[in-house]
C-alpha cells in the first residue's frame, strides 16, 4: 500500500458537482477535514495540492445503509480492513454493517467491540447495527440514536438467534425502539411451503428455482406485516433489499422528507434478473433472490417515484469454494462495493436513471434518512467524502483484479462505461485511481436522531 502525504488543503479545479438536483462546473477546496470554499473560480495557495478535475464529474461519496463485512468470527470471507478498502475503491465513503457474523452482534458490548475493530482498521467511515432476537429488547432499548445508526431484525428466513418470528417480540421492537427498525423480509413458512413442492416432486431444486421458492409471496407477506407494525406503533420502518413489483404498493412515492416508513433496492437487483441464472450460477445467489426482469424495471421505476428511497448493496462475501457448492449447501450473498457505483452509472449512460437521481438515493437520502451529521452533501462546512468519477474513462472488470478478501465478482468480464479516479473520505484522499493511499482518516458517523 502506498502512503500519499496529508494536506491540510486541497483545490479540485473545474469540476462538475453533482448536487441537490443540479450541475455544475465550479471549483472546491477541501481544507482539514472539511469543505471548506465552493465557487466558479478559486484562487490556488501556496502549497496547496490542485487536482485539474477538467470537467469530469464530483460526488458526494455513497453511503451504504447495508453491508455484511464479516468480521468477527468469518474473517475467511473479508473483513472490515479488506472490504473497505473495496468500497473506497468503488467510491462509497461511509457504510453501516450488519450483525450475522460470529458471535452475533445482539449486546451493546459485542456492538462496542466492533467499533473498536473500525476504529484501528476501516478506510471507509463506519456505523453498526444492533441485531434483533427474540428476548434483547433491554439491548435494543439502550442503543444511542446519536451514535447506533438502526436494530436489524431479520422478520424471517435466517437462522440462529438472529430469526425474530414471533408477534410479541416483534411488537415490543416496533413500539419501544429508539433508533431507527431496519428489516429483512421474507416470510419462512412460505419459502417452507415452496420448498415442500420440490420434495413431493421428488427432484432438488435448482438455481434457477431460487426466485420461486423465495418467491414475491415470500417477500410481500413479511414486508406487508413490518408495514402493518409500523403504522401501528408509529415506528420508523426502514425496509431493506425491495425485490418485486407487488412489494411497492405499501410504500408511498414522493421525496423522503418527513416519510415515517422508507424503503431500499440493491445495486444487484436493479442489474441482473433471472435469465442471468443461466450464467452466473451461484455467484448471484443472494437472499431475497433475484427475481424477473419485471421486477427489475418496476424497481427502477419506484426510485423514479420515489416509492424506494435508498439503493444499497446488500454486499455479503463468500469464498469462491463456498460458492461452488450444491445449489441448496452454497451461501446467498455476492461482494458489490467495489463496482456499484460504476453499476448505477451505467444506468445513468443508458439513460435509466439520470446522474442526480443517483446521488440523492445514494448520498442524500441515506444521509437525511438516518440522520447523519454533516455528510452525505457537497456543502460547504461539510464533511469532505467526495468521489471524482471520469464518466468515460472505462474500468475492465476482472475477478483477478477485484479488491475483495473473496477474490471474484458477480460483474467478471463486463466493461463499466466509468472510471473511479480518487475518493477522499474526510478530507484525505484515500483512493487515487490506481492505489490505496492512506488508512488514517476514517470515523464513526454522527447521527443527529
Amino acid at each position: 500500500m502506498k502512503t500519499a502525504l496529508i494536506n491540510n488543503s486541497t483545490l479540485i479545479k473545474k469540476a462538475t458537482l453533482i448536487n441537490e438536483g443540479s450541475e455544475i462546473v465550479a471549483d472546491l477546496r477541501i481544507r482539514d477535514q472539511r469543505i471548506d470554499q465552493i465557487a466558479a473560480e478559486i484562487p490556488a495557495q501556496a502549497n496547496e495540492q490542485v487536482v485539474e478535475a477538467e470537467g469530469r464529474w464530483l460526488l458526494p461519496g455513497m453511503i451504504d445503509d447495508q453491508v455484511h463485512f464479516r468480521e468477527p468470527g468469518l474473517t475467511h470471507k473479508g473483513t472490515i480492513a479488506s472490504e473497505s478498502r473495496a468500497a473506497v475503491a468503488g467510491g462509497i465513503t461511509s457504510f453501516m454493517e450488519m450483525p450475522n457474523v460470529n458471535p452475533a452482534t445482539t449486546t451493546l458490548d459485542a456492538l462496542d467491540q466492533k467499533y473498536q475493530i473500525a476504529q484501528r482498521h476501516s478506510l471507509a467511515n463506519y456505523a453498526f447495527y444492533l441485531g434483533a432476537t427474540p428476548d434483547n429488547l433491554d439491548q435494543i432499548q439502550r442503543l444511542d440514536p446519536t451514535r447506533h445508526c438502526g436494530v436489524k431484525v431479520f422478520m424471517g428466513a435466517s437462522t440462529g438467534n438472529l430469526l425474530v418470528e414471533d408477534p410479541v417480540a416483534l411488537e415490543g421492537i416496533f413500539q419501544h425502539s429508539p433508533v431507527l427498525i431496519v428489516t429483512h423480509c421474507e416470510s419462512g413458512p412460505v419459502i417452507q411451503h415452496n420448498l415442500e413442492r420440490y420434495r413431493h416432486q421428488d427432484r432438488m431444486p435448482t438455481i434457477s428455482d431460487h426466485p420461486i421458492i423465495r418467491s414475491a409471496e415470500a417477500c410481500f407477506a413479511s414486508s406487508s406485516y413490518a408495514v402493518d407494525l409500523a403504522k401501528r406503533f408509529g415506528s420508523q420502518l426502514h425496509v431493506l433489499h425491495i425485490t418485486t413489483e407487488k412489494e411497492l404498493s405499501l410504500f408511498e412515492p414522493g421525496p423522503i422528507s418527513g416519510k415515517q416508513i422508507t424503503a431500499e433496492a440493491c445495486v444487484h437487483h436493479l442489474w441482473f434478473c433471472d435469465q442471468d441464472y443461466a450464467s452466473k450460477g451461484n455467484l448471484i445467489k443472494c437472499n431475497p433472490a433475484i427475481k424477473s426482469s419485471t421486477d427489475r424495471d418496476a424497481l427502477i421505476q419506484a426510485l423514479h417515484s420515489g416509492q424506494i428511497d435508498i439503493i444499497a448493496t446488500d454486499h455479503a462475501p463468500h469464498t469462491w469454494e463456498e460458492k461452488q457448492q450444491a445449489f441448496m449447501q452454497a451461501p446467498a450473498g455476492l461482494p458489490l462495493v467495489e463496482q456499484a457505483l460504476l453499476s448505477l452509472l451505467d444506468h445513468v449512460h443508458h439513460q435509466r436513471l439520470s446522474l442526480t437521481q443517483v446521488v440523492v438515493k445514494t448520498a442524500h437520502n441515506p444521509a437525511l434518512r438516518y440522520g447523519i451529521v454533516e455528510r452525505g452533501f457537497l456543502r460547504e462546512g461539510y464533511f469532505a467524502d467526495l468521489v471524482l468519477v471520469d464518466p468515460e474513462g472505462g474500468t475492465e472488470t476482472r475477478h483477478g483484479t477485484s479488491r475483495y478478501h473473496c477474490g471474484w465478482t458477480p460483474f467478471d468480464g463486463h466493461r463499466f462505461q466509468s472510471r473511479i479516479l480518487s475518493t477522499w473520505v474526510n478530507g484525505t484522499r484515500v483512493f487515487d485511481g490506481q492505489q490505496l493511499c492512506t488508512d488514517a482518516s476514517a470515523s464513526a458517523l454522527q447521527f443527529s436522531h
